[in-house]
């Protein structure tokens, strides 16, 4: 059973370089405080380490 990770967006974008607004953009993120699914992928975990200082990210089942 592949793992899912749940990813929030708990910083703004507003300041940020365009590279960091993409990878937000990318994860399915448009607002602050939403929380999208996804699944554990190399390319996801790369992702999220990109901008690991804006978010909150849990794994789940």
């Amino acid at each position: 059973m592949p793992k899912n990770l749940s990813i929030k967006l708990v910083r703004s974008c507003i300041g940020r370089p365009e590279k960091q607004r993409r990878v937000v953009l990318g994860l399915g993120l448009r607002k602050m405080n939403q929380v999208v699914v996804r699944q554990d992928t190399p390319e996801i975990r790369g992702m999220v380490n990109k901008i690991s200082h804006m978010l909150e990210v849990e794994e789940t089942q």
